[in-house]
C-alpha cells in the first residue's frame, strides 16, 4: 500500500496546494546572506536555511503534505517508511501531529541523533544493515503488507516532490531579483526536482543544478547518459543523507527535463562548507545538507558576478562529529 497510486509528475499547482497544506505547520525558513560568503564567491550567494525547518530538515514538507492527504481508512493502520534519517524524522513527526502510528526502517549506522530523534517523535524504529542482502524497500514492503500501513516513499512520489517543491516556491517569493542559478543537494532527487519545478516556473531562465558527493553522483551521470545510473556499492561518504543507489524514476524524469546539470563535491569540501555555514551564518548544517554550499564555495560552479541560491537542506548532525569538523584546521 503506497501513499499515492499514479506516478504523475507534479506541477506548480500541486506545489501551491502543498504550500496551503503546510501553512501553519511548516516553518517559512529564511534566505540568508553573508558579506563574507559573497566576497568568497565574487557574487551574491543566498542560502535557504532548511536546518531551521521542523525536524531539522526539509523532509517534513513532503512527509506532511503526503500523510495529511490520506483518507481516514488509510490513516487507521498508520504509515511505514524507510530512510537514513531526515525523511524518517519528517514522517515520524507528521504522523505524531496527525495522531497516527509510524514505523520507520533505518540503517543501523545512521547518525545516532537521527535515530534518537525519530524515536522521540513516537515512531517505532526498525534497524537494518544497509550493506546486507535485504534492502530497506523489501523490509518496508513487508511491514506494509503485514500491518496494512501506508508506505510513504522518501522521494519517488508526486506528493513528496510537491511538498519539497515549496522550498522553490518560497525562494521565488523571497528573492528581490531573479537568480542566475539555484543549487540543491540531491539523493533520490525529491528536493531538487520539486525545487526545479517551482524555480523554473517563476524564473524560466534560471539554471538549476543537483549537487552530490563523490561516489554518489548517480544523478549527474544519469543526466549525461539520459538514463538512470547506479552507484558503485563500494562507495562511501560522510553525506549519509545522500546515499540512494540510483535516482528515483519519477524524480529523474522531472530532473532530466528541468535541470541544467549535476555537480559533484568531495567530503572535504562538504566539511569546509559546514564550517563556513557555522562561522558566517551561525547555521548548523549536516554533511549532506552542505553539498550545494560546498559547490558554490569550492568553485565547482562559477558564481562570480552572478546571483546564486543554495539550499542547505538539513542540520541533523551528531554533536561529536560536528565538533570534529569545526575543530579541523
Amino acid at each position: 500500500m503506497t501513499s499515492s497510486t499514479p506516478s504523475i509528475e507534479p506541477g506548480i499547482d500541486d506545489i501551491r496546494a502543498a504550500a496551503g497544506r503546510l501553512q501553519g505547520h511548516a516553518v517559512l525558513t529564511p534566505l540568508l546572506e553573508s558579506p563574507h560568503l559573497n566576497a568568497a564567491v565574487g557574487g551574491r550567494l543566498l542560502v535557504k536555511a532548511e536546518p531551521l525547518q521542523r525536524t531539522g530538515s526539509f523532509k517534513f514538507r513532503g512527509a506532511y503534505n503526503t500523510i495529511s492527504q490520506l483518507s481516514e481508512a488509510q490513516l487507521k493502520n498508520g504509515v511505514v517508511t524507510f530512510s537514513s534519517g531526515n525523511h524518517a524524522q519528517g514522517v515520524a513527526h507528521a504522523a505524531e501531529l496527525l495522531g497516527i502510528p509510524a514505523v520507520v526502517v533505518m540503517p543501523e549506522d545512521a547518525p545516532a541523533l537521527k535515530i534518537e530523534n525519530t524515536r522521540g517523535y513516537g515512531a517505532e524504529v526498525i534497524l537494518y544493515d544497509r550493506y546486507g542482502d535485504v534492502t530497506r524497500e523489501q523490509i518496508g514492503a513487508q511491514i506494509s503488507a503485514e500491518r496494512g500501513a501506508v508506505l510513504v516513499k522518501p522521494y519517488d512520489d508526486p506528493n513528496i516532490i510537491a511538498g519539497q517543491g515549496t522550498i522553490g516556491l518560497e525562494i521565488s517569493e523571497q528573492v528581490d531579483a531573479a537568480p542566475d542559478q539555484v543549487l540543491g543537494p540531491c539523493g533520490g532527487g525529491g528536493l531538487i526536482s520539486g525545487t526545479a519545478i517551482a524555480i523554473r516556473d517563476a524564473f524560466p531562465d534560471a539554471r538549476v543544478f543537483a549537487v552530490e558527493p563523490e561516489g554518489f553522483d548517480d544523478t549527474a551521470r544519469s543526466l549525461v547518459q539520459g538514463t538512470r545510473q547506479e552507484i558503485d556499492p563500494a562507495a562511501r561518504t560522510i553525506c549519509d543523507a545522500l546515499m540512494p543507489p540510483m535516482p528515483g524514476e519519477l524524480t529523474f524524469a522531472v530532473n532530466l527535463r528541468l535541470l541544467a546539470g549535476g555537480l559533484v563535491v568531495s567530503d572535504a569540501q562538504a566539511r569546509e562548507a559546514m564550517r563556513q555555514a557555522f562561522l558566517r551564518l551561525k547555521l548548523v548544517v549536516e554533511p549532506g545538507g552542505a553539498v550545494a554550499l560546498a559547490a558554490a564555495l569550492s568553485g565547482a560552479i562559477e558564481c562570480r558576478d552572478r546571483t546564486t541560491v543554495v539550499v542547505c537542506s538539513g542540520g541533523n548532525v551528531d554533536p561529536a562529529f560536528f565538533a570534529e569538523v569545526l575543530a579541523a584546521d
